[in-house]
Parts: C-alpha cells; sequence; structure tokens
C-alpha cells in the first residue's frame, strides 16, 4: 500500500512540474510580454472600454496584429500631428464612413482624449445617434472632470439609449478605421 501511495505522488509531481516547466521562469510570475496590470507591452495604460473612467483602450492599443502598438503610447492629438498619413487615412475613412470630423481637424477633435480609438469611438457614436449635444457634449463627459467611459456617457446623456450598446458598437467601428487607416499610411 505504501508503495502504491508513492507511486500516486511521484506521477502528480512528474505532471505537476511538467505544466510548470510549460511557463517562462519556470512558472513564476507573469508569462512573458505581460506587464503589470492595466499596462501594455509598450508601456501604456489602458483598459476595456467599459472599465473606467473615460478610457477605450482596446481600439488604440491594441494593433490589427493583437498586439499592442505604437498608437497608445501617445496622445491622439500628438499621434496624428506627427503621422500626417495615418491623420489622413483616418480622416479619410471616417468621411467615407458618413463621419463628421468637428472643424474639419482630426488632431484637434481629438485633443484631451486619453487615446486615439477612444476619440474616433465618440465621433462614430455622434453620427450613429442623436445624442443631445453631440460629439462636443461626448467629449466634454469623458475628457471633463469626473470623465467617465463613452457608454456611461451616451446613458448620461440620452437615458433612453442603451450606451453599453452603442459603445460597443462604436468601438468595432473605430477599431476598424485604425486598422484600415495603419494599414494605408
Amino acid at each position: 500500500m505504501r508503495f502504491g501511495h508513492a507511486m500516486v505522488m511521484a506521477v502528480v509531481l512528474c505532471f505537476a512540474s511538467l505544466g510548470f516547466a510549460q511557463r517562462p521562469g519556470g512558472g513564476t510570475g507573469r508569462p512573458s510580454g505581460v506587464g503589470a496590470p492595466g499596462v501594455g507591452a509598450s508601456g501604456s495604460v489602458g483598459r476595456p472600454s467599459d472599465a473606467g473612467p473615460g478610457t477605450m483602450g482596446r481600439s488604440s492599443e491594441i494593433g490589427p496584429n493583437g498586439r499592442s502598438s505604437a498608437i497608445g503610447s501617445q496622445s491622439p492629438s500628438t499621434l496624428l500631428q506627427n503621422n500626417s498619413p495615418l491623420n489622413t487615412a483616418l480622416t479619410n475613412a471616417l468621411v467615407k464612413a458618413g463621419v463628421t470630423v468637428p472643424g474639419g481637424d482630426l488632431p484637434s477633435a481629438c485633443s484631451g482624449f486619453k487615446n486615439l480609438g477612444q476619440c474616433i469611438a465618440a465621433l462614430h457614436v455622434a453620427k450613429n445617434l442623436d445624442v443631445p449635444g453631440g460629439f462636443d457634449a461626448l467629449k466634454d463627459k469623458m475628457t471633463g472632470k469626473g470623465a467617465v467611459n463613452l457608454g456611461k456617457a451616451i446613458q448620461q446623456l440620452d437615458p433612453k439609449v442603451k450606451g453599453k450598446a452603442e459603445s460597443k458598437k462604436a468601438t468595432k467601428q473605430a477599431k476598424e478605421d485604425i486598422k484600415a487607416a495603419q494599414s494605408q499610411s
């Protein structure tokens, strides 16, 4: 009986050590390429669209290949001002989608947003819905004092609208626009 018990323990330890060895660093810590919670591989801080105030990290911090991109590491205005091909391609994608850029200047429209995806999604919501105050009201809710995420901003401006669903829809549209613009720039 003792031999059987020892054999079972040996098998369990063997399988446990195999699983342990599968992970970098002997199974301790986070998998490679993963930083501290809420920090992308590029060092940029982001959250899912409905996780915190004024954030919509997915659209801008994750590139078309599913990995963190340089877009998440700069303010949207700086990024667009420093990358005129991206600015042009993204402006064209928005115009093609029927989205009006306030003042015709995307860097100015996106100033104050934490990331580019957040701004593009808000522009889409302004087009998709007849939210009182439009894009400017959304921007104020998302970037001002006591900033909220896009879903909550929509809900606060128009309680009849399902903010989370509309936020999700606009986030998808923003990702598609950014992906298309990145491939053209």
